[in-house]
Formats: C-alpha cells, sequence, structure tokens
C-alpha cells in the first residue's frame, strides 16, 4: 500500500520538473533528491506490502515510507496552491497586492523548502533502514514463497461427513460431469470466494464409489499461493506411481520441468484419468500444467477448484467442460451448521436466536466463517446473552484479535494479499462505504479516478482501466453483483461482510479512511480520508482537517454547514460526495477547493449553481442528478477538465410510469469541454446543438426538448461523435416529430437508443446498429410494424416499445430477435393480436404487456418461448383476463411467473398463477400481492 502512494507522489513530482522547475528555487534540490530515492524505494516497496502483515519491524518502516509520502505530498500540494493563486489584478491596487504577496510567497517558499529538507532528512534515515533490510527482506519473500497454504486445505480434506452440509446438489452435480460427457479432455471447475468450501466439496466428490469407479487413476495436488512448478510436477509424479503401485524411478528429483512433464504425459496417455487441481489463483499456473495432462479420448477429467472466475470460464472453455460457482448456504442450512457447531447439534435456546440469526446474515451462508465463528460461540456462557451480542457486534475485532478465528482471517487475508499492488488501494477504499451498502458502479469508478488510484493505459480511458479493475475484483471474488441490469451490465455492488471487517481493520491500520459512525472511535492524527456515516453529531468539534483529501457523507439527515464541522478548512481536498445530503444551497465553502475532482450532491434540493463553480479548474466529476438545478453558469465552460457532467431529474405519475424528464439549460460553448464523456440531459437549441459535434469524447449523451427543425444540424453533430454508446433524445412534445433521417453514418459503437417522440418512419439506420443491446422507442406512433425492421439486430437484448405502433397486430417471425431476452409492449392503443411463430425470440426470459385496451387474448404461440421465466399484464382490460381463461394450461406451465396487475382504488393488486395442475384451465387466482411501490418495475 506504501507502493500506491509513492507512486502516486512521484506523478505529483513529474509536472514540476516538466513545468515548473524554474519556479522552484529553495526547493528544487531538494525535490530532486527526494525523487531519486522514492524512485530507489519503490521497487523495494513491492515486496514489502506483501510482507508486512507478518513481520512488525517490516511493517512499522512501511508505515514510516507511507508517511513521508503522504507529508511530501502536501507540501508540494501547498507549492502548487502558491503558484495557482499568484495572479492579480492591473493598475496600482495591483501591484499593491502582487508586491504584498510576492513576500508572503517569498516566505511560504522557505517555509516550503524547510518542510521538504526535513522530509529529506526522514527518508535517508528511512532508507538507510532499507538498505539494512533488503537482504532479510528478500530473503523472507523466497522463504514465503516456498510456504503452501496447506493449513486450511488439509483440515478441508480430513472434515467427516457429518461435519458437512448443504453439498448434496453440487456433488451430485460435479459427479455427473466427471463421469458423463465427451471422451475428451475436460476440466470441471468450481469456482467461489475464499472459504466456501470447495476444497472440501470437491474431496467429497472424489471419495464417491462412482468417481472411484470410473476413473483408473487419480491424483490431488494443492496449487495454492506457493505455486512452484518443479515441486508440484514432482508431487504428482510421486502420486501416480503410487497410484498404479509401482515404485518412483531413479534420478526424479534431478529432473527438469521439460522431461517431469513428459514423463507424466506417457505414464497417463493411455489411462483415463482425474487429476484435482486445489486452489488454483491464476491462468499462468494451469498454462504451465495442462501440456503434462493429455487429451488421450479415453474421458479424463481434470477438476480444478479456484476463487477466480476468469481462470474458471476459461480453462473450462478451452476443453468444453463446466464451470460450478458454488452458492452461499441457504439460511435453513447455515442454521443447521451454526447449531451443529455452536450447541453440538441440540436446538438454539430462544434467547439467542436473534443473535445467532445476526451472527448468520454477518457470514451470508460462508461455511469456514460459520464455523469459525460457531467455535467461538460454543466457549462463551449460553445464560450469558451479553458475552454473545458482544461477539456479534465486535466481529471485527474478534477476527483480529481471537486465536479461533485465526484461520478464518488467514483465508480471507490471502484473497486480498493476493491483489496486485494496483488494485489493493482500490479495494480497501470500498471501507467508505456503510455496512450494507451497496455500491453504484459508476460513481466507484469515478472516485478511483478521482482519488487517482488508476493507471493510465496507451489506447484506453481511465473509464476504461477502472472498467477492467472491477472486473478484475469481481473474477477474484472480492466484489459480487448486487443488481444487474437487462442487458448484463452490473449496477451495483456488493463487498461480504467478513471481507468488509477485514478491509475496515485494514484501511484503519494504513490511514487510508476514517470512519465516523460512533462518538468513541478514534481519530488519527492525521486524517487523509473522512467517511462519515449516519450523523454529524459524532464529528470532533474544532478539529484540524488541514490534510484532508476525501470528505463523505452517508446517510446524514442535517442540513450540514461544511464552516462549523471544519472551521479551520481543508484546501487540499479532492473529493467532496454529500449524496443524499439535505443540502439546499450550494456551499460556498467549495469556492476555495482548488484540487476539487470530484463533486456530488445527488438527490439534494440544490436549485441553483453560482458563478465561482468556473474557479474549480480541476473538477472532473459534477454529479447534480435528482436535483432542481435547471441552468448552469457560462463560467461552466471554464471547466476544461470537466469529464462527467450530470444534471437531470425524473418524475413519475403516481404509479410508476415514466412520465418527464427534466434537464438543464446549457451556455452556447458546451463544444469548448472537450474532455466531456458523460453530458446528460442537456436542453437543446439552435445555440448549442452544432457545439455538440466539438465533443469527440462523448460516450453518454441526453438530450431533451428536440424540435424536428434541429434534426439535421443534431444528425450532424451525432456523426462526429464515433465514441459514442448511450444516446437518449426526448423530444419538445409527445407529438413532436423527431427527424433522424439525415444521419448517414451512426455512430459503430452505440449499444443504447432512447428515443422519445414522434417519427415519421421507423430511421433507417437502426437496423445498421450490430453493437446495440437496448432498444427504447416511445411515442413513435408508426404506421408500419417496427417488429419487421428490427428483429435481425444481432446482439439486441431488451427492445421497449411503448406507443410505437397503431397497427392492430404485430407478429414475431420465426429466427428473429436471436439474442433478445427483455421484451416490453405498452399502449400499443389498436392492438388485438399478437402472434409469436416457433423459433421467434429463442432467448426471451421475460415479456411484458402493459396497457394494450384492445388486446383480446394471450400472444399466440406464446408456448414456443421456451426460455420464458416471467409473463406479465398490466392495467389490461376484463375482457383480456376472461379470454386468459381458455388458454390450455400446457401453453404456459413452462412459465415459472404469469401474472397480471390493475390498479384498485388504494393500491396495484397482483394475480397469479402459481398452483395450477395440468388439465386445469388458465384461471387468476384471487388477490395474492397488495403493492404500492411498482415504480422500480416500470420504468
Amino acid at each position: 500500500m506504501a507502493e500506491i502512494a509513492v507512486k502516486f507522489l512521484l506523478d505529483k513530482l513529474a509536472p514540476l520538473f516538466e513545468n515548473d522547475l524554474q519556479l522552484l528555487r529553495g526547493v528544487r534540490e531538494e525535490v530532486i533528491y527526494l525523487r531519486g530515492e522514492l524512485e530507489r524505494t519503490r521497487a523495494f516497496l513491492k515486496v514489502a506490502d506483501a510482507l508486512e502483515d507478518n513481520d512488525e519491524e517490516l511493517k512499522v518502516w512501511v508505515k514510516q515510507v507511507r508517511k513521508i509520502a503522504h507529508d511530501t505530498e502536501d507540501a508540494l500540494d501547498e507549492f502548487t496552491l502558491l503558484q495557482a493563486h499568484h495572479h492579480h489584478g492591473e493598475g496600482l491596487y495591483g501591484s499593491i497586492h502582487r508586491f504584498s504577496c510576492c513576500i508572503k510567497n517569498t516566505k511560504a517558499r522557505y517555509r516550503i523548502a524547510s518542510e521538504l529538507q526535513a522530509i529529506n532528512l526522514r527518508i535517508r534515515k528511512v532508507c538507510e533502514a532499507h538498505k539494512r533490510r533488503r537482504h532479510k527482506v528478500n530473503n523472507a519473500a523466497d522463504q514465503n514463497s516456498g510456504k503452501t497454504w496447506g493449513c486450511h486445505s488439509g483440515e478441508a480434506l480430513l472434515l467427516e461427513r457429518t461435519d458437512i452440509v448443504g453439498i448434496d446438489e453440487p456433488k451430485r452435480q460435479l459427479v455427473e460431469w466427471l463421469v458423463k460427457g465427451g471422451s475428451g479432455r475436460e476440466v470441471v471447475s468450481v469456482a467461489a470466494m475464499g472459504g466456501m468450501g470447495k476444497t472440501t466439496l470437491a474431496k467429497q466428490v472424489c471419495n464417491t464409489a462412482e468417481v472411484k469407479k470410473h476413473f483408473k487413476i487419480s491424483a490431488w495436488i494443492t496449487v495454492s499461493q506457493s505455486f512452484r512448478l518443479g515441486e508440484l510436477l514432482k508431487d504428482l509424479v510421486r502420486q501416480l506411481f503410487g497410484e498404479m503401485r509401482r515404485p518412483v524411478p531413479d534420478g526424479v528429483d534431478s529432473m527438469n520441468n521439460y522431461q517431469l512433464k513428459k514423463l507424466i504425459k506417457e505414464l497417463l496417455q493411455k489411462r483415463r484419468y482425474l487429476i484435482v487441481l486445489d486452489d488454483v489463483w491464476h491462468l499462468y499456473e494451469w498454462d504451465a500444467l495442462k501440456y503434462a495432462l493429455p487429451n488421450n479420448n479415453s474421458g479424463s477429467r481434470v477438476m480444478l477448484t479456484t476463487r477466480n472466475s476468469e481462470v474458471a470460464s476459461t480453462t473450462s472453455l478451452e476443453s468444453d467442460g463446466k464451470v460450478y460457482n458454488l452458492e452461499p448456504l441457504p439460511l435453513s442450512e447455515s442454521w443447521e451448521l451454526l447449531c451443529r457447531k455452536a450447541f453440538r447439534g441440540n436446538s438454539c435456546p430462544s434467547h439467542l436466536e436473534e443473535i445467532c440469526e445476526n451472527v448468520l446474515r454477518k457470514c451470508e451462508g460462508l461455511p469456514l466463517a460459520i464455523v469459525a465463528i460457531s467455535g467461538v460461540l460454543a466457549t462463551k456462557d449460553k445464560r450469558r446473552m451479553d458475552e454473545w451480542d458482544m461477539v456479534c457486534r465486535s466481529l471485527g475485532a474478534e477476527i483480529d484479535g481471537n486465536d479461533k478465528l485465526k484461520d478464518l482471517k488467514k483465508v480471507l487475508s490471502l484473497s486480498f494479499n493476493d491483489l496486485p499492488y494496483y488494485l489493493k488501494s482500490c479495494f480497501l477504499y470500498l471501507s467508505i462505504f456503510p455496512e450494507d451498502e451497496l455500491i453504484d458502479h459508476m460513481r466507484l469508478i469515478r472516485l478511483w479516478i478521482a482519488e487517482g488510484f488508476i493507471e493510465a493505459k496507451e489506447g484506453k480511458t481511465l473509464e476504461d482501466v477502472a472498467e477492467d479493475y472491477l472486473n478484475e475484483l469481481l473474477n477474484r471474488s472480492m466484489l459480487q453483483a448486487a443488481v444487474t441490469r437487462s442487458d448484463g451490465r452490473i449496477k451495483n455492488f456488493r463487498v461480504h461482510d467478513l471481507l468488509r471487517e477485514i478491509i475496515i481493520s485494514k484501511s484503519r491500520d494504513q490511514n487510508l479512511a476514517t470512519i465516523v459512525k460512533e462518538r468513541t472511535q478514534p481519530w488519527p492524527d492525521k486524517i487523509r480520508r473522512l467517511s462519515i456515516h449516519n450523523t454529524l453529531q459524532n464529528v470532533e468539534k474544532d478539529r484540524s482537517v488541514s490534510q484532508l483529501r476525501s470528505l463523505f457523507m452517508f446517510g446524514v439527515v442535517e442540513k450540514p454547514s461544511i464552516n462549523a464541522l471544519f472551521p479551520g478548512g481543508f484546501r487540499l481536498l479532492n473529493v467532496l460526495d454529500m449524496q443524499n445530503v439535505p443540502l439546499s444551497k450550494f456551499p460556498i465553502e467549495v469556492v476555495s477547493l482548488y484540487f476539487l475532482k470530484y463533486l456530488s450532491m445527488r438527490n439534494s434540493k440544490v436549485k441553483v449553481i453560482p458563478s465561482f463553480i468556473g474557479k474549480l479548474q480541476n473538477l472532473e466529476t459534477l454529479d447534480l442528478k435528482y436535483c432542481y438545478v435547471n441552468e448552469l453558469p457560462v463560467e461552466i465552460i471554464k471547466l476544461r477538465k470537466l469529464r462527467h457532467l450530470l444534471v437531470y431529474r425524473y418524475k413519475f405519475v403516481s404509479y410508476g410510469h415514466f412520465h418527464s424528464k427534466y434537464g438543464f439549460r446549457f451556455p452556447a460553448k458546451v463544444g469548448e469541454l472537450k474532455s466531456l464523456q458523460n453530458l446528460c440531459f442537456i436542453e437543446v437549441n439552435q445555440d448549442n446543438i452544432i457545439e455538440l459535434g466539438k465533443l469527440h469524447q462523448l460516450r453518454r449523451l441526453g438530450i431533451i426538448k428536440l424540435r424536428k427543425e434541429d434534426g439535421k444540424a443534431l444528425c450532424s453533430s451525432i456523426e462526429s461523435l464515433t465514441k459514442l454508446s448511450a444516446l437518449s433524445i426526448t423530444s419538445v412534445e409527445e407529438d413532436e416529430i423527431v427527424d433522424l433521417h439525415h444521419l448517414s453514418s451512426p455512430p459503430l459503437l452505440l449499444q443504447r437508443l432512447y428515443l422519445r417522440g414522434r417519427l415519421e418512419s421507423l430511421p433507417h439506420w437502426i437496423p445498421s446498429l450490430h453493437s446495440l443491446v437496448i432498444l427504447y422507442l416511445k411515442w413513435s406512433k408508426l404506421s408500419d410494424d417496427p417488429i419487421f425492421f428490427l428483429q435481425d439486430l444481432p446482439n439486441l437484448v431488451h427492445l421497449e416499445l411503448c406507443r410505437v405502433y397503431e397497427g392492430d397486430s404485430i407478429c414475431f417471425r420465426a429466427g428473429g430477435f436471436k439474442k433478445l431476452k427483455h421484451l416490453g409492449l405498452d399502449e400499443f392503443r389498436e392492438l388485438r393480436y399478437v402472434n409469436v411463430e416457433m423459433g421467434a425470440m429463442p432467448c426471451v426470459e421475460k415479456l411484458s404487456i402493459q396497457r394494450c385496451k384492445l388486446l383480446e387474448k394471450v400472444p399466440s404461440g406464446i408456448e414456443h418461448l421456451s426460455s420464458l421465466k416471467v409473463l406479465e399484464f398490466f392495467d389490461m382490460p376484463e375482457k383480456f383476463l376472461r379470454n386468459a381463461q381458455s388458454v390450455e394450461y400446457w401453453k404456459v406451465a413452462h412459465i415459472p411467473e404469469v401474472y397480471s396487475t390493475y390498479w384498485r382504488e388504494g393500491g396495484w393488486d397482483v394475480y397469479s398463477l402459481d398452483s395450477l395442475s395440468e388439465g386445469e384451465g388458465f384461471s387468476w387466482p384471487s388477490s395474492i400481492i397488495k403493492s404500492h411501490e411498482l415504480g422500480s418495475r416500470w420504468k
């Protein structure tokens, strides 16, 4: 982690040498020396960061380096502020002011030079210690790489069958995959986060009589983080000769890797074998081993366990194998395991049930965690509720200090320790979010970029690199997808509660972030990031936070006064996130935050953005989504580094349907903001619509209040936006024509298209959008059936059509919409018949038909939609429901969820087809669900 701080500091030093060296004067020599020492130290830190947990002396040294890096960054930023603020007015007053500031700046330079001299003295001492420790650390690194994480794996192999719950179904499936399937060598992978029981499951599978009988020869290799190819190959050779009851040949210990692989391949070439590779961390480990395992067309199998889903999917894809993603234990089996361990198989006393339920909630179905924490609870007096409650409430401290949880901490920490250095800060950063907080995908990406965690890569934007980081954390099971959009994009993430306890502990130890949710929690001497949860009452009054770089407020209900909270200010702030905080006015204190890169007042009551926003010339993200801002000042065009500008809100009618969208008026020269990637939602007019074509970095564009006469100019601008992936266009009125026929070269990368407004005909270029994944059309009022023109879009996954077609029938033809998963038809006012041919929409999972008042019956051919999981009818006429009763049961029997929703006074009734038996007609049982909150469903 100190390596990140040093790298970040070196990045800050670079522009000083490139641009401002002539201004440094007294600090020049100090900065030159500092950069040299930091560059020499950085490489060593990559090794030290991985070893500090097991070496207290090394941990202290790394902490010293981190502190020096932070103090140096503060001094350099203070110097940068001097340079940024030395411009003054003209005339006599300006001259006097310049002279006064010159004296002050000279004094400040001497002060900063003195600080850097003191820092260099500190770094000299630290570097001397580094030279003394280099040899020791290198030896420790070698020794550490030779250690095998065999403790936990070994215990998993020795578990009795009676100690295991919840593996019957996964075991059955894995046995079937191993003994059935093709004759080629196939890789069957088991993927899950650490502690989920992958090793235990694999061993139980291998011990079944069916597997033992099927494979003539088998071996078990624990790969783990210690990966040393030669040792693993020799271990495999010994096991194979043992299986064949033959002595190991002389000279095996002296063979090189090639000779060992050749020997193994010869042994296995004519045999049906099963090789288990337990705990594979990286693809290169599999790549190093796979050529020793022949594809002998004998039905051989390799079973592989891993924490990395990319390893699982890649290895199985190579061999036409399978991946079993091991899920957490369900509540019933979690409860059974807890009772078995904490109460020796007896039932839980009633007075401890709530506490045990809270424990299981934190364990989230992780077997190792349930076993470990149950072991701690088993030592507590069952009459002392306070002792049990203390374990639950202070689980973070228990994991850190309780020997019984040592293995649990080690298993969870292994995943963190294996992260490359560039991901460690990104992952620990998640500690700023409250427990159970769903972490918004794009919010996290923008925050990471503002914090400087994302390394630039040629050919990629910082956002692209951050996406790669997120995917890597997902693949490593460090993050979990919480909410996934219909097109497969992940909207929200979450962190497993126990991993969160680990990262909070590490984040506190490394002073990455300070979390304030109780008054009793001590604050460190210098705070870099401050995350306030729930209330401002626990903030220490009159506390100096001059080094603060990031300030977050989560769940705060008071109206904050930054000056009152922190009267000393924080001039070095990079991130100010006040999402969901009840602000009514834009905080004037922001004007002094020269370094501010990220500013969010999302979901506040702010209405006016003052002109001084133009002083924030380093601002990259301005998030005013769901505020009441409808105009931005002309000074906004001074923010040349702005990448994301989000200024809009929705208004919904009572039953949740989209009603209207409010954006903002923008000064004429929007084209000056060359760095913009995200612009939503701008009111277009003759002055700014041509300017849009100058924003060549745009990925997402939302425009509203489009008029017919603006169509040609808009098409011209869109043709210049070659990187556009999402486009939303809304006309000024429902019946206003959206004229998009002048667009001859649409953006090839366009994935999401939303058009709201009347179309004289479907734009000719839409069927050519081969990258299109989501298409939303509203108010089109077409006279020709659009289904025919859209059915060949090769990658379309989600199609929503509202008031699009004025005909009385539509037909989904065989072979059309090959990848479509979600289809919505809404307010087709003349529609009477829907027909689905066999072979149409083979992948569709959800079909929603809403407010089609003349529709007479359930779509003909509904039985052909074999993948359909949800069939819903919203606010449909009574005639439709009566006719629905004549549908034969067999036509809808394959659909898990079939229901109809309509309005009654006081709320929505949802009628569900939930318990019909074969031979019965299609009928709607009595109401089983009352819902007043369907807004999220009907957008």
